[in-house]
């Protein structure tokens, strides 16, 4: 992947998590995991988040349903935490988990 490919999914990482939440990922990052982040950067925000063929409401509706179904616990509260930074609505979140 490509230096323009992290950016835009760091913008998009901090939009979404927020920079609190983006410092300390960073800051806990370790010569092993590394390259993974930086992968997770580069795709999933950089690629995944910054596809417009549905908006980031939607696609925060839809990753926190995931989650959900998942049982990962630990994202999802993460992810309800950064509704806030998304714009979803109380409302928005119920019909999720409906």
């Amino acid at each position: 992947m490509s230096d323009a490919k992290f950016e835009q999914g760091m913008h998009i990482r901090r939009a979404v998590l927020g920079d609190a939440h983006v410092d300390r990922a960073e800051g806990n990052k370790t010569d092993f995991d590394a390259d993974f982040q930086r992968m997770i950067t580069e795709f999933a925000w950089g690629t995944v988040w910054n596809s417009d063929a549905i908006d980031r409401q939607t696609r925060h509706m839809l990753t926190i349903a995931i989650l959900a179904a998942l049982g990962k616990e630990h994202e999802l509260a993460l992810h309800l935490r950064a509704t806030q930074n998304t714009g979803l609505t109380s409302t928005q979140i119920k019909e999720v988990f409906h």
